[in-house]
């Protein structure tokens, strides 16, 4: 595996307990779903670049 896409997957598993701990304890919903969508897309898009063809 990669080191880009290692990093953007324990970039989005740390994104994923924000995202509980802000829902759980704060009670913030709105950012935190943005916060959750934005940083675990980056693992989709990593996947996508590595696999374009030009």
């Amino acid at each position: 595996m990669s080191i880009v896409k290692n990093k953007s997957f324990s970039f989005a598993v740390k994104i994923v307990h924000l995202y509980k701990f802000l829902v759980a304890d704060k009670k913030e919903f709105v950012l935190s779903k943005q916060l959750l969508r934005s940083g675990t897309a980056i693992g989709a898009l990593v996947r996508e670049a590595q696999n374009a063809e030009s």
